[in-house]
């Protein structure tokens, strides 16, 4: 050990004057409900598919008024937080492949339809299904509610792949596991919604969907958790740690209970609400930990010193590797076959016109 080493004591953690490095997201408890009744409307479509190709009307019909209820639940949360309602259409101007907010206003777009018209269809009267709209309705309604369980995953996922490519640090560290953790939530939470308001002879496949997605949710959540390094911290102690640990007991309990409960239907009614609570608390849980990520700069600034220290450069400073090779390469392949199919056709198209 040099004298310089011996004479100067080494330098703690600090950030300017104590202040935060990063600013705290503006949003507030709306986008964290948000992220629930997306989550449970994707869930809900799915379910409300199989139900239809398997012939379990009553399931059908939960799933369906569900995803639609959650679609405009979640719509109505996302555009109230937008500060300006008004200018939610400016989302559909531009379709940005590189952006998850440009990508998820596209995902809804596409999901919507599907969702509202085959709910639509489960609310019509019965006069009005005898008519010939009424008839043509009924008929489009397996179609679209196909097309919305299509889109379902991409609804599901999509929010943990935005809030993953912000710069909150317990968001961004967590990118690997988020989209796990939220698709298995939203499949708890239709499992449950399913369990809890369909004809208990008829919630055989909510259960089953209740339980593959809680071991996924719980599974994927303890490995955030425990290879998360520094900002796992922000999942593991405070308001965040509370929420999630009561969402993991309920999510457990309900999936417990929906394994054992068979027909009886109190047990299987309490069991999917535990995953429905348990499912919101998990997305609770998930914000507010970005949020307190954000009020201390140890969660900025010792993982830059650690990465400085190892002789690792920043991932910005890293060079871009294609993570599918194949597929990308696939894609160049196509999209030059295109460009010579359409300048051999505009070479042959000037040659007429002379």
């Amino acid at each position: 050990m040099t004298r310089e080493e011996l004479a100067v004591p080494r330098a703690e953690f600090r950030s300017y004057y104590g202040r935060p490095v990063l600013k705290t997201p503006a949003w507030n408890w709306m986008i964290a409900a948000y992220l629930f009744a997306g989550g449970l409307s994707a869930g809900s479509a799915m379910l409300a598919a199989g139900a239809d190709l398997t012939g379990r009307p009553g399931l059908r019909r939960v799933g369906r008024l569900g995803a639609l209820a959650s679609l405009a639940a979640s719509m109505y949360f996302l555009v109230a937080d937008l500060g300006r309602p008004e200018r939610f259409h400016h989302m559909l101007r531009v379709a940005k492949p590189s952006s998850p907010m440009s990508v998820g206003t596209w995902i809804l777009t596409a999901y919507g339809p599907g969702a509202g018209l085959a709910g639509i269809a489960e609310m019509m009267p019965a006069r009005l299904r005898r008519t010939f709209a009424g008839k043509v309705l009924g008929w489009s309604a397996r179609p679209a509610g196909l097309s919305a369980a299509a889109v379902a995953p991409g609804v599901a996922s999509y929010t943990a792949v935005l809030l993953s490519h912000t710069a909150v640090p317990a968001w961004h560290e967590a990118h690997p596991y988020l989209p796990f953790v939220f698709t298995g939530s939203a499949a708890a939470s239709g499992g449950g919604l399913g369990m809890l308001l369909a004809p208990v002879d008829e919630a055989g496949p909510a259960r089953r969907m209740a339980v593959a997605g809680a071991g996924l949710e719980v599974v994927a959540s303890r490995l955030l958790e425990q290879r998360l390094g520094l900002a796992a911290e922000a999942y593991t102690t405070g308001k965040a740690h509370r929420l999630r640990k009561w969402s993991e007991y309920l999510t457990i309990g309900g999936a417990l209970g929906a394994a054992v409960a068979g027909r009886n239907r109190p047990a299987v009614a309490v069991s999917g609400l535990a995953l429905l609570a348990g499912s919101a608390l998990q997305r609770f849980g998930v914000f507010e930990a970005g949020v307190e990520s954000t009020r201390d700069p140890k969660y900025v600034v010792i993982p830059q010193r650690d990465r400085l220290d190892a002789g690792r450069p920043a991932r910005g400073d890293d060079r871009p590797v294609a993570r599918f090779p194949r597929f990308t390469a696939a894609v160049k392949a196509v999209r030059a076959a295109a460009a010579r199919a359409l300048d051999g056709s505009g070479r042959r198209g000037a040659l007429r016109s002379v």
